[in-house]
């Protein structure tokens, strides 16, 4: 087991003074170590040292921010091995996604916004002619369009990817100007001082760089409500979210929320089956289902509606549940004890609402300890079933059947999330015809990949504002506007 963590608080490591927490092993039950508590009191202190920390930075030469970026990155990259092995240890992560989606774009982020320092933030605009009147003489006008740096940031983190959440916070938030205060998930915090760790080394100043986590709702709350704080960058569920939009709303601090997600994928009867069941097992074997932008609601034209799900049933169920850190494992386990009983909550659910339990609902024989919930499948669901409406975050799929064109678009629309949707069809003029109709922030056709210069972001309950990309360098940034006799 690591040592006990200490927070971090305007460049100096910081006793807790609320003690520690356990920090889990989801595969084993092993305790990983033991993640600091921060008071009230402390989170304060960290959102004063980062507003204290903000006139400095926020002037510093772009140039000087890009390479600081740049040298963490580089010190991250340094010590890959260690940090995937930790975040594996405490997400439960696969190796290959602790390896390739956890450390490895963490790393990234940084370089792509070592990068973004350098992007332009102003944008000149096109004069204007004034006649003479009450503001003064006829003249010409100029103006300029301006990006600022919004100031102090909370960064509140989710539990599903301790690298690649908060390097897609923290990295474009410093590029900007801003500083930070990070709150880690509690469930997998110990990478998110590893990271601080390194912007340390790296040279950014004290202050511009503040992490404070605990498993307590106080932590949560105190950083997103203490005075210092300009804007609060949240990713996680949707509940949380809009309890930390009604504290911002009074205190007129700036938004950026990545909330749930139940993402319809679209099966029309011309698809290519075999690419759209890889394409939506993901759900399963990424991180055991507990990713937002999962297409976890399947709507399939009836012609091929038993193919689909035979062929869905045959893949869940040749994939191997078991040990992350096994060769060959395929599917993890979840986060906790707590999140397995909700997940299998929501099978038991679904039996009764009148599902059809194609394959798994019942926990896997192996192995004997850890979280582990077998990749389930759930079909002839109908659209007023609350497995159909609520998000589960687990590795659970549900099904439902359409006819045509119309009612997939209405099906994928029947629900309170909108981030990302999916189309599969043969006809790719139809894939895009669909896709401009779903209210979703983001639609893949005849893919799950992503494309990370493409906003991201939701409609609805799965968000407010968008980022990834040039897009959260202005999330990150207020317009400013500068005008002037020409």
């Amino acid at each position: 087991m690591r040592a006990a963590e200490r927070l971090f608080i305007g460049g100096e490591w910081t006793e807790p003074d609320d003690g520690h927490h356990e920090v889990v092993d989801p595969a084993t039950e092993a305790v990983v170590g033991l993640a600091p508590q921060a008071s009230r009191a402390q989170v304060y202190e960290a959102a004063a040292a980062a507003r204290a920390a903000f006139p400095a930075w926020s002037r510093t030469p772009p140039q000087r921010r890009a390479a600081l970026l740049d040298r963490a990155a580089e010190l991250m990259q340094r010590d890959f091995a260690a940090h995937a092995e930790l975040a594996q240890a405490e997400s439960g992560a696969t190796t290959a996604t602790a390896r390739g989606m956890q450390v490895a774009v963490g790393v990234a982020r940084f370089r792509r916004y070592a990068r973004g320092a350098l992007e332009p933030v102003e944008q000149g605009l096109p004069p204007q002619i004034n006649e003479a009147g009450p503001m003064g003489r006829a003249g010409v006008l100029g103006a300029l369009a301006v990006r600022q740096p919004v100031g102090v940031v909370t960064c509140i983190t989710s539990y599903n990817n301790p690298w690649a959440n908060p390097a897609g916070k923290i990295a474009p938030a410093l590029a900007m100007g801003n500083t930070v205060m990070v709150k880690p998930a509690p469930q997998d915090p110990l990478s998110v001082y590893r990271m601080a760790a390194a912007l340390a080394e790296a040279g950014v100043p004290p202050g511009v760089v503040n992490v404070v986590g605990g498993a307590s709702a106080e932590v949560g709350a105190a950083a997103v409500e203490a005075p210092d704080v300009d804007m609060v960058s949240f990713t996680g569920s949707t509940a949380v979210g809009q309890r930390i939009a009604e504290v911002c709303g009074r205190g007129m601090k700036r938004q950026l929320m990545e909330l749930g997600g139940k993402g319809a994928a679209v099966v029309f009867d011309d698809a290519d089956l075999d690419a759209a069941v890889a394409g939506i097992g993901t759900t399963y074997s990424f991180y055991s289902g507990q990713i937002c932008t999962a297409p976890t609601r399947v709507l399939v034209q009836r012609r091929v509606y038993e193919a689909l799900v035979e062929r869905l049933a045959r893949y869940a169920e040749r994939l191997p549940v078991g040990d992350p850190r096994a060769r060959g494992a395929v599917v993890g386990p979840v986060i906790s004890a707590a999140h397995r009983d909700r997940v299998e909550s929501y099978v038991e659910l679904g039996r009764k609402e009148g599902a059809r339990v194609v394959t798994g609902g019942e926990r896997p024989s192996g192995p004997r300890r850890g979280f582990y919930v077998a990749p389930t499948l759930l079909a002839d669901c109908t659209p007023g079933m609350r497995v159909v409406r609520e998000e589960i975050f687990g590795p659970v799929v549900v099904t439902l059947p359409f006819d045509d064109e119309d009612e997939a678009v209405a099906l994928a629309n029947d629900s309170d999330y909108g981030l990302l949707d999916y189309v599969w069809s043969g006809d790719v003029a139809r894939g895009f015809r669909v896709a401009r109709q779903l209210r979703a922030g983001g639609v893949g056709v005849n893919t799950v990949g992503r494309n990370m210069e493409a906003p991201f972001g939701g409609f609805k309950q799965s968000g407010v504002g968008r980022d990834v990309g040039s897009y959260a360098l202005h999330a990150y940034s207020e317009l400013q506007a500068i005008v002037w006799p020409g």
